[in-house]
């Protein structure tokens, strides 16, 4: 028995001493992380902003302020502002068409022309594929099949159309007017799609089934403008006044 608690009490002495040698552990470890943590301190803050390096307010006010002309010049890429009066970039803006032989007009056209221009809103006609659309400016239009060579957010003009008019005046055209005279742009909205239909198909005397599927695809535009342009803004495009047979006639509505 002597024995046997002698040897507990030896080996319990390692143990009863554990507390002290721990909490001196722990004090090194806190002296250790503190110093490491003030000499891990860098120099000088990493900040994005030089204003941001000084914490004193009254070492902010030297610093030159920030003008939007100097942060657009600092950009990596650059920024190229509209020119367009719908705020349309210029990356997407429609090619202006070519043509060889100028636009011309009679005088009769545009006597009546300003009339148009200025009774506004117009609608008109457009044709897309030889289906006519009848549209104004804000409208949506789903058309049946889907655009080849379009992304949602592309900028189109819809270039052929036989009737452009508003309240009191009608513009049409012999078959088409001539684009020149015209704009109308639309903006691709989405590329939307009908669910999928089944159909099975058989022949007489035929245990054979066929289950045919389709899924037809649509292009979602909305008509951006619908302007008709003054005489102005043709003869500085280059048109012609002559005499004889317009390609478009403006008739008045009674």
């Amino acid at each position: 028995m002597f024995a046997r608690s002698v040897l507990r009490k030896a080996l319990a002495l390692p143990f009863e001493q554990t507390p002290s040698s721990t909490t001196l552990f722990r004090a090194t470890l806190s002296t250790t992380t503190s110093t490491s943590t003030q000499s891990s301190n860098p120099e000088s803050p990493l900040s994005a902003s030089p204003r941001a390096e000084f914490n004193d307010p009254t070492q902010q006010q030297h610093q030159p302020p920030v003008t939007p002309s100097a942060a657009i010049r600092s950009a990596s890429t650059p920024y190229t502002t509209p020119q367009a009066s719908s705020h349309i970039p210029i990356h997407k803006q429609p090619l202006p068409p070519t043509f060889e032989s100028p636009l011309k007009v009679t005088s009769s056209l545009l006597e009546l022309l300003p009339h148009l221009v200025a009774q506004r809103s117009h609608y008109i006609t457009a044709h897309v594929h030889a289906k006519p659309y009848l549209v104004t400016a804000g409208d949506h239009l789903r058309l049946p099949f889907l655009m080849a060579n379009v992304q949602p957010g592309d900028v189109i003009r819809l270039n052929r159309a036989s009737v452009i008019g508003s309240r009191d005046f009608t513009l049409k055209g012999k078959p088409y007017i001539d684009e020149r005279m015209f704009e109308c742009r639309a903006r691709v909205v989405a590329v939307d799609s009908e669910p999928m239909r089944y159909k099975e198909k058989t022949k007489r005397r035929q245990r054979h089934v066929r289950t045919i599927k389709s899924k037809e695809r649509y292009t979602m535009l909305r008509i951006m403008d619908v302007k008709v342009k003054t005489e102005e803004e043709l003869v500085k495009e280059g048109a012609v006044v002559v005499e004889g047979q317009d390609q478009a006639t403006l008739e008045v509505k009674s």
